[in-house]
């Protein structure tokens, strides 16, 4: 233990921090706008971690496994890729049909964990891990300027999707970074518990279409000023039970993040910019017929509800253009995107083919958070993917080290739903359709120590 403890010391730094230099870039969204997997070995398994100790990573998933995993630390690199497109039809004379595809296709998405197994009973660990995904980048110039775009916009056009000028999109990143403790208090059966610093921070570019007083609560905090970042925390707990040696079982419960406020966009989100980060639990089991195969199955409820930002329906800006100033966007009760509650399973499989060699498959099936009645405001955050499907496999370089590699596809999804704009004088036959598919590539060296 003696000797473990300075290769922890020096090595955990200076990979968080490389971690924190490089999460500025990272934007995804798999389950909503959460990753479907957080470690390289958990995305080749479909997300599927709570009930298995298999890498370093329990800030992001259960504190409560990580008891059960030895000394180690790990550093991974993902290559993510998002295909987002939007368009709207039905339009005659308004003038407002129009489509576009979202640029900024590639990302790199790091990841860090690290382990101190203390004793048979007591681990120590960090992990590092972001969020992200309502993140777009569409071109500009899809409306004509003789469109009905100019009564929402006294700019002159042409205009963008949104009827705004210029390029239109979103960035959000969330970076969290999660120390914790694990406690096998009995034989078998372990807690543990990782309080949770985060940091987020956004941008909107093209919204200039809301930013007057009949839409929004604060004009010249809507969109276009650059980025707005805020801090704030919460706390992750975990169980998991070793019932057999084929048979486990895991629970991890991460509360809401209150966060502080964008004051640069007090004008776009509910509450004078509030964006708190969703809580969320998970349940799960394990199980390894022989000692080659193991079987993880995993349940998530994901509660978007928890953010006004973010679950409020975006046709309460009909209520704001009526006078209803509380549901105005920046309003304590304003209009958002929509986003629902929602479920996700996670299905995964492991097989050891050798002493060097392990294969992994998996499967993700997430609800889709967003409803054909919110379409409008989701052009720039269409987080709407719904089946995913990985593969992944980890090579043992030596009795200390190993590569471990994973792939995930998300396949296209989409919603159509009417327009926002109907209400505000285009003709009810108008419609909006959003898409996304994705991909992501990724792989990570673990050293034990």
């Amino acid at each position: 233990m003696f000797t473990a403890r300075p290769a922890f010391v020096q090595r955990a730094p200076v990979a968080a921090a490389l971690s924190l230099l490089l999460a500025a870039g990272a934007a995804q969204a798999t389950d909503g706008y959460f990753a479907n997997g957080y470690g390289m070995t958990s995305i080749g398994m479909g997300g599927a971690a709570v009930a298995v100790a298999l890498e370093p990573f329990g800030g992001a998933v259960n504190p409560g496994a990580m008891s059960f995993l030895d000394s180690q630390w790990q550093l991974g690199l993902s290559w993510f890729s998002p295909d987002r497109s939007a368009s709207r039809t039905g339009s005659g004379p308004a003038g407002i049909d129009g489509s576009a595809t979202s640029g900024s296709t590639n990302f790199f998405i790091p990841e860090f964990g690290a382990n101190w197994r203390y004793s048979p009973e007591l681990a120590f660990g960090l992990t590092v891990y972001g969020n992200g995904g309502m993140n777009t980048d569409y071109p500009g110039g899809q409306i004509p300027a003789q469109s009905a775009c100019a009564q929402f916009n006294p700019t002159p056009g042409p205009y963008n999707l949104m009827c705004g000028n210029g390029r239109l999109g979103v960035d959000l990143m969330q970076l969290m970074i999660a120390p914790y403790v694990s406690w096998q208090f009995t034989k078998g059966h372990s807690i543990g518990i990782a309080p949770t610093l985060a940091y987020q921070r956004f941008k909107a570019e093209g919204l200039q279409a809301f930013d007057n007083p009949m839409l929004s609560t604060s004009m010249g905090s809507v969109t276009n000023n650059g980025y707005s970042g805020s801090w704030g925390g919460g706390v992750r707990i975990g169980y998991m039970g070793q019932f057999t040696e084929q048979f486990a079982v895991g629970a991890a419960y991460a509360t809401k993040m209150w966060m502080g406020e964008f004051d640069d966009y007090k004008g776009l989100f509910a509450q004078a910019g509030d964006f708190d980060i969703p809580s969320n639990f998970t349940l799960g089991g394990s199980y390894r017929p022989t000692q080659e195969w193991l079987l993880a199955l995993d349940f998530q409820r994901i509660f978007y509800s928890d953010s006004v930002a973010v679950n409020n329906p975006s046709s309460l800006i009909g209520n704001c253009a009526q006078g209803q100033t509380t549901a105005c966007l920046g309003g304590s009760n304003g209009a958002g995107f929509g986003w629902r509650d929602i479920n996700v399973w996670k299905f995964g499989v492991q097989y050891t083919l050798n002493d060097q060699w392990t294969l992994r498959g998996g499967y993700n099936y997430t609800q889709n958070p967003i409803r054909p009645q919110d379409v409008t405001f989701n052009i720039i955050a269409p987080g709407v993917v719904q089946n995913q499907w990985t593969l992944g496999t980890t090579w043992k370089i030596d009795a200390a080290s190993q590569i471990t590699g994973a792939f995930m596809y998300a396949q296209n999804n989409s919603v159509t739903g009417t327009s926002l704009l109907v209400g505000f004088g285009a003709p009810p036959t108008t419609t909006e359709t959003i898409s996304m598919k994705e991909y992501q590539l990724g792989l990570a060296y673990t050293r034990r120590f």
